[in-house]
């Protein structure tokens, strides 16, 4: 029962990070439209948000592996 609860975690925290990676990028290229100049800067916080989201899916994996093996 414990990897099922393990593979459940880690399937909702990536099916999550998909949709909010998908909602971070979607979001910065309709800004860079709207502001051209803006470019860099929306990319760099773009790839930090990016970063921070992808956490979750990885600690998941830490916590599932946790839940298995002990």
């Amino acid at each position: 029962m414990t990897e099922l609860a393990a593979a459940l975690a880690v399937g909702i925290a990536a099916l999550g990070a998909s949709i909010g990676n998908g909602m971070v990028i979607s979001k910065t290229i309709e800004s860079i439209s709207r502001q051209p100049e803006l470019d860099s800067q929306l990319r760099a916080l773009m790839f930090l948000g990016v970063g921070l989201i992808e956490a979750v899916p990885i600690i998941a994996v830490v916590i599932s592996f946790i839940l298995i093996f002990s």
